[in-house]
């Protein structure tokens, strides 16, 4: 799978009637629905304020078939919340479909494993942890 349709596939988790709404918006004179390039995706993650992934964590949930549900996304998000509240700069967030590492003040994934990688594995630059 590719990284633009793996951002598409969480930007329809994350937000789903967002989603919809912006694809009725964006139907041209044809009727036909332009499709929106992963720059354009990927900016409005930016400008949100919903939890989004990095490249590499986009790459990490593929790489590791970590597939996360909407539930999922939505406890990963509070957990990040949470931390936000308690004045943490970069979060671990465990879960049962693996650990994430959170910046915070960008509400970014920065990487993400299952729970094969998290083995004997050593988590550094975070300052706190969530467990959810």
């Amino acid at each position: 799978m590719r990284i633009e349709d793996s951002l598409n596939k969480y930007a329809s988790i994350l937000n789903p009637q967002a989603v919809g709404q912006q694809q009725k918006q964006n139907v041209n004179d044809t009727g036909q629905q332009p499709q929106q390039s992963f720059a354009e995706i990927f900016q409005q993650k930016l400008q949100s304020k919903e939890l989004n992934f990095s490249k590499h964590a986009m790459q990490r949930l593929e790489q590791r078939d970590i597939d996360l549900s909407f539930d999922d996304l939505n406890k990963i998000s509070d957990a990040v919340k949470k931390a936000e509240q308690k004045g943490v700069a970069n979060t671990l967030v465990l879960s049962s479909k693996g650990a994430f590492i959170v910046n915070v003040g960008n509400n970014t994934v920065i990487t993400a494993m299952n729970s094969d990688d998290m083995k004997e594995n050593i988590f550094t630059q975070i300052d706190g942890a969530v467990i959810i």
